[in-house]
């Protein structure tokens, strides 16, 4: 049956071309995705009961243990607002939380540079994000090294011809040429150089923070982005329940900003959690959820995005495992527990721990990423690059990540009935011992009707050992390399880009060239 390709939208400063959307599902670089509406059903993998169990625990986490807030400003918010607070330990009532939680928006719009590019975030709405914060890469060589700033700028493009990418992250690997208090600078230029897509912004210090406003200000105009969503940044909780000064800076000018955050505690399940899928989930929970109600005393009704980062842990080596089953179930759970509040939520997607784009690489993605679309996950992130429990970024890994999200995407979009009589009628057209290569249903819907990936390999062994008997690996380098070549920079208007420039320049004056 044919599956036609989603709407799509092409790049205004690349020549037109015909059939663009098929040429899109064949890997073509010249289109982007709209926001995807899952037309799937989620999955939940335990009972309302279950979910309910889990959320009144996590509820008695914050009442009776509580959560560090290592902020005097956050803690003094905490105070006035009822909570319980001794010295930096902050008890919250469930009532005061749920009253907190509720006031978040279950979506919002991100925009994006080009509006052509803005995406929905929440309901039953799914975005596919890069990965973020490797500081080596895999790369085009098939070498392990420390990334560079070209690293950096090669992803963002990549990012930007990945069809069914709709961000382009930002530190998706570290420029580790550049000097620490420089480098958030040159990491959200060439985010918003070489992409038009959203991006996420820097939580590395409340300055960062504010210098990443103040380059989306100049893109934005300083009036839009303290009211609307331009960016998303990250914040994490260091499990056991510590949101600490560094995050809650960040979520003050973020927050305070009217701009999203992700609030996903990190956790090594087995270590920084019981050594229990279920308890985690409801430790994870509660850390999540006191982060969100913090951001409600910041700004009310600003939007935000529940969220986690779930890991299991080898017990004999201490080693985050990725693509388990525990880490796919925990998903799940999440899933429901975002459903019950209403709130739009984070997960990983092709997050692994192999050290090679290979089958590891594949059976650990594809079982988190299965779990993510049938958990119905809104904001998808790792999912393109990511290597080595995300220590590195490979541009192989990247370019192959990118060509099965197409497929994702066609997967969780849904069977669609459009052109069934026309299906039936050339079954009546061929009859039996036929064939329907030339029927006219065929002829028009042959390119669209299957998602057919470049990378992987299909024909016989020896037209595939007549062609050199590349492996997947190498075939995925290829790709990223066909990808760069046809890369055009989207335009980026001149006064702001000298904006841009400026702003750097007179900040790098300003800022030292080491961590003192």
């Amino acid at each position: 049956m044919n599956a036609p390709a989603p709407d799509v939208i092409e790049h205004t400063n690349r020549r037109s071309g015909g059939r663009i959307g098929r040429k899109a599902l064949r890997g073509a670089p010249v289109t982007s995705f709209p926001t995807l509406v899952r037309q799937i059903p989620v999955y939940q993998m335990v009972p309302d009961e279950a979910v309910e169990l889990i959320h009144q625990e996590s509820l008695s986490i914050l009442e009776e243990v509580g959560c560090e807030f290592r902020d005097d400003e956050a803690v003094a918010l905490w105070k006035a607002a009822g909570a319980d607070v001794s010295e930096t330990r902050v008890r919250i009532d469930r009532a005061l939380l749920m009253e907190l939680v509720s006031k978040v928006p279950s979506e919002f719009t991100l925009n994006a540079r080009n509006p052509q590019r803005s995406v929905r975030v929440g309901g039953n709405n799914s975005i596919f994000v890069p990965m973020y914060g490797a500081p080596y890469v895999r790369d085009l060589d098939n070498n392990r090294r420390y990334g560079t700033l070209a690293d950096l700028q090669n992803f963002h493009k990549l990012a930007y011809m990945a069809p069914a990418l709709h961000s382009s992250s930002s530190v998706i690997c570290e420029p580790m040429e550049i000097a620490v208090p420089k480098r958030h600078l040159h990491i959200i230029h060439s985010a918003l150089k070489h992409s038009d897509k959203p991006f996420m912004g820097i939580v590395t210090s409340k300055e960062r923070a504010e210098d990443t406003m103040a380059m989306a200000g100049i893109v934005f105009g300083e009036d839009y982005v303290r009211d609307n969503p331009v960016l998303v940044s990250i914040t994490n909780c260091n499990s056991p329940l510590v949101w600490d000064a560094t995050m809650l800076d960040a979520m003050k000018v973020y927050a305070r900003n009217n701009q999203p955050l992700i609030l996903a505690p990190f956790a090594l399940c087995g270590a920084s959690t019981s050594a229990s899928a279920v308890g985690a989930v409801a430790q994870v929970n509660a850390e999540a959820l006191a982060g969100v109600a913090f951001t409600q005393l910041l700004r009310p009704g600003s939007p935000q995005v529940y969220g986690q980062f779930m890991v299991t842990v080898d017990m004999k080596t201490g080693a985050p495992m990725g693509g388990t089953p525990e880490a796919a179930q925990m998903m799940y759970l999440m899933g429901a527990l975002a459903r019950k509040y209403r709130l739009p939520w984070r997960t990983s997607g092709f997050h692994v721990g192999s050290k090679l784009n290979d089958a590891q690489a594949g059976y650990e993605a594809n079982m988190l990423m299965h779990a993510a679309i049938l958990a119905g996950a809104n904001y998808i992130w790792h999912s393109a690059g990511w290597l080595e429990a995300g220590l590195t970024c490979g541009y192989s890994k990247f370019a192959t990540d990118c060509e099965q999200l197409v497929g994702w995407y066609k997967y969780a979009g849904g069977l669609p009935f459009d052109d069934f009589k026309e299906a039936m009628a050339a079954i009546r057209e061929v009859g039996p011992q036929g064939h329907f290569l030339g029927t006219q249903h065929t002829l028009e819907h042959f390119e669209s009707a299957f998602f057919m990936p470049s990378i992987m390999d299909f024909n016989s062994f020896e037209q595939w050992k007549a062609e050199g008997a590349k492996d997947h690996d190498t075939r995925g380098r290829e790709k990223a390399r066909n990808m760069l070549a046809d890369y055009e920079e989207p335009k980026l208007d001149e006064g702001i880009a000298d904006g841009l420039a400026d702003f750097i320049a007179r900040r790098e004056e300003r800022l030292p060239d080491s961590v003192s």
